[in-house]
């Protein structure tokens, strides 16, 4: 048997179908509100991720900059120390040119040499090499004309660097193209090239 609705007398058809519209517009706004409510979850979620996203890319780069600024600081840590050893290594280098690196004091020596490589430390300034002055400081100067550019003829105390950083320029000797080698030559050639050219105008006249 069909329940009436409440408060409708039996018979009364305008009563009912009062009532299922009534419970259909509850049941519609009910519909309604809970697809409000998804909508506004889903607006928050996409709030909070980029937020979280955000987040993670600041503690990223927090973490790039710490490790860089670590690093910086252990690089100058270790200058500072290698800087503090060049005087040493200037002893033992005048002490092997003497032949006084002998015995123990050798092992050491050679021990030390190989940690401060180790570290990053690299000694340059050899005979020879083109001068360069980013590299090196001319304490002597003279002329020869056994070169074709500023060289390196002496080198009176090594440079050192760590990577491409110079601690010391190397202390050298240089010396310049003698004045007047490249103009003497001219001649000679201008010379030369006129015998040639009078050999090859005898040789025409007798054939």
């Amino acid at each position: 048997m069909t329940e009436k609705p409440q408060g409708a007398e039996p018979g009364d058809d305008s009563a009912a179908e009062e009532a299922v519209v009534k419970a259909a517009e509850e049941a519609a706004a009910a519909g309604a509100a809970g697809g409000d409510d998804l909508a506004s979850a889903k607006r928050e979620l996409a709030e909070r991720t980029a937020d979280l996203q955000r987040l993670q890319a600041e503690y990223q780069n927090y973490r790039k900059r710490v490790e860089r600024d670590r690093l910086t600081v252990r690089e100058i840590a270790i200058s500072n120390i290698l800087e503090s050893l060049i005087p040493v290594l200037d002893d033992i280098g005048r002490a092997r040119d003497h032949g006084e690196v002998t015995g123990g004091f050798k092992s050491v020596a050679e021990s030390l040499e190989t940690v401060v490589a180790k570290l990053g430390l690299q000694q340059f300034g050899k005979e020879g090499e083109p001068f360069d002055p980013t590299m090196h400081e001319a304490l002597m100067h003279s002329y020869s004309s056994d070169v074709t550019e500023d060289t390196c003829v002496q080198i009176l105390q090594p440079g050192y660097r760590i990577g491409e950083r110079i601690i010391r320029p190397a202390m050298v000797a240089v010396a310049e193209p003698q004045p007047g080698t490249q103009t003497t030559a001219a001649p000679d050639a201008a010379e030369k090239s006129t015998d040639a050219g009078a050999d090859k105008a005898d040789g025409g006249s007798e054939s």
